[in-house]
């Protein structure tokens, strides 16, 4: 197995946009958004993604995006599980619209963040 290009943080963002591990946030980001029209199931791979090459991006500026796309997945699933126990209740399609837009905005604000090179904000 090969070691990945290890891509500074401080490196130019034109020349992080051909960083392997750029690629796979690009697949994960795509994975989370298709997460809103198959169920979820494609947000769970996507976090799998996340877990298991994790320790290739370490120290790279690709790390940040991994860590964003994890957090934006438990954030996500923690407020859905909340939401979905209290539609009785009316106020959970409010925390499920919610959580729906953050989790969209998050989505989009990083994938803009990736093909810029930069970490998300």
């Amino acid at each position: 197995m090969t070691e990945p290009e290890f891509i500074p943080a401080d490196s130019d963002p034109v020349s992080r946009r051909s960083d392997p591990a750029r690629n796979l946030a690009v697949v994960v980001y795509i994975l989370q958004a298709l997460s809103f029209f198959v169920g979820g199931i494609t947000g769970l791979v996507g976090v799998i993604i996340n877990y298991v090459k994790l320790g290739d991006v370490r120290n790279t500026w690709v790390e940040r995006h991994f860590r964003w796309q994890i957090r934006t997945f438990w954030i996500g699933m923690l407020w859905t599980v909340i939401g979905v126990v209290t539609t009785p209740l009316i106020i959970g399609w409010f925390i499920l619209l919610g959580i729906s837009i953050w989790i969209i905005v998050r989505i989009v604000k990083g994938a803009l963040a990736l093909n810029e090179g930069k970490a998300p904000s």
